[in-house]
């Protein structure tokens, strides 16, 4: 049993935790329970029915239960419109679907928040040599570096004042970076900004994680599109492929038009037979993202206990996205505490992860994620490029008892091959 191999010192310090973080354990359920009202209300709204779980398959016509479930993203993340589809496979795809589709030959993009994440650079054309990247297709890139982990305020806002930039991406969650995830009060006071000078760019935000963490989305402050993936935070542990596009009506036309065929747009895809499990995922979404979230402020509480100085967020600090740093220090720490983390998987515990090569990543990378769904960053996983630092980015948790089984004996793992 799980609880008989952790360290006897450690179980006596997670005791003490539930005392330490009952005030942040508790906002976070008051966030959950605002959430799940929006989330409920709009099923009610939509008159969701049984009928709407009916398998569908060939083009898809008429399906009345994948346009309700798209007007219920649309509504959750404060949108006019949504496509939310099994054929967008990843965060990745949905995002390159929703670039392609809105930056064509001649125009320019700009990330306001830095270089994104390692998995993008290829698709934009920032490294690698993909006939398909955008810059491959004549999409012209510029990035602004973030400053102390917030918007270059005056550089977006002289830039966009030319009126010749297409599409401003910003990336909520930090990726492979050692900066700060963006807030919602950020995004929103930039966007408040570009709209003084330029009223015609788009705006466009990477939601990866973010999804519920906090009482509003992208949509609500006037972002013009929201990308994400079902495998993540709206999939609730339970979607078991897919991705969202969610936005201003015209935009999301367009995004539908790349995704089947000009004349088509939204109005073919089969389900699969997913709409269940799609409808059934947003609905214990706002459950998972705060089980996600505790046991992230658990991860970093016992961290810093054991006297380890860089974790990020720290247990106290805000929230605007379910990833959790930890730098380890060491290499061993970092294999030794990930073979923990995998060791206590429900999927996979046998597999004994090592450093290896991983598609799309300049380094070798660690992973844990024994998980019902390969991919799925809502249920417990953590992984790292095996490099100085040795910071480890873990994310979700379906519930904080598993989410802390999985921590403490982690925790052992790294603590007995150090003594």
């Amino acid at each position: 049993m799980i609880l008989e191999q952790i360290d006897k010192d450690l179980l006596e310090l997670s005791k003490q935790s539930d005392i330490v973080l009952k005030d942040i354990y508790e906002n976070i359920d008051d966030i959950c329970l605002y959430n799940s009202n929006r989330i409920l209300s709009y099923f009610i709204e939509n008159k969701v029915s049984y009928s709407d779980f009916t398998d569908i398959n060939g083009y898809g016509n008429y399906d009345e239960g994948r346009d309700k479930l798209e007007r219920i993203f649309a509504s959750v993340l404060g949108c006019e419109d949504a496509l939310v589809r099994p054929q967008i496979m990843s965060g990745t795809n949905a995002l390159y679907l929703t670039l392609s589709a809105l930056c064509k030959h001649g125009d320019t993009m700009i990330s306001i928040s830095g270089a994104p994440y390692d998995s993008l650079q290829e698709m934009i054309g920032i490294i690698g040599s993909s006939s398909q990247s955008l810059k491959a297709n004549g999409v012209k890139y510029e990035q602004i570096e973030l400053v102390n982990d917030d918007f270059d305020d005056d550089a977006i806002i002289n830039r966009l004042k030319e009126k010749n930039v297409k599409l401003v991406e910003i990336q909520r969650s930090r990726g492979y970076s050692h900066r700060l995830s963006l807030s919602m009060d950020k995004i929103s006071r930039i966007i408040k900004k570009i709209r003084e000078v330029n009223q015609e760019v788009i705006i466009m935000v990477d939601n990866c994680y973010g999804e519920l963490v906090e009482k509003i989305e992208p949509g609500h402050v006037g972002a013009d599109v929201v990308v994400g993936s079902l495998m993540k935070n709206l999939g609730g542990g339970i979607a078991s492929t897919g991705g969202y596009v969610a936005g201003n009506a015209d935009l999301i036309h367009m995004v539908a038009e790349r995704l089947t065929s000009p004349g088509i747009g939204k109005d073919l895809g089969a389900n699969f037979n997913l709409n269940n499990s799609f409808f059934k995922g947003i609905f214990m979404a706002p459950s998972a993202v705060r089980s996600s979230l505790k046991t992230a402020v658990f991860s970093a509480y016992m961290l810093e206990q054991l006297g380890y100085k860089n974790v990020s967020p720290r247990y106290n600090e805000p929230r605007t996205d379910i990833i959790q740093t930890l730098e380890l220090e060491t290499k061993e720490n970092l294999v030794n505490f990930t073979q923990g983390i995998q060791n206590t998987s429900p999927i996979d515990s046998f597999v004994r992860v090592m450093p290896a090569p991983m598609p799309g990543y300049p380094f070798d990378e660690v992973m844990a994620a024994g998980s019902f769904t390969q991919g799925s960053t809502i249920e417990l996983s953590a992984d790292a490029p095996v490099v100085e630092p040795y910071t480890l980015y873990m994310q979700g948790g379906l519930t904080l008892e598993y989410g802390k089984l999985s921590i403490l004996l982690a925790l052992t793992n790294m603590k007995r091959k150090l003594d």
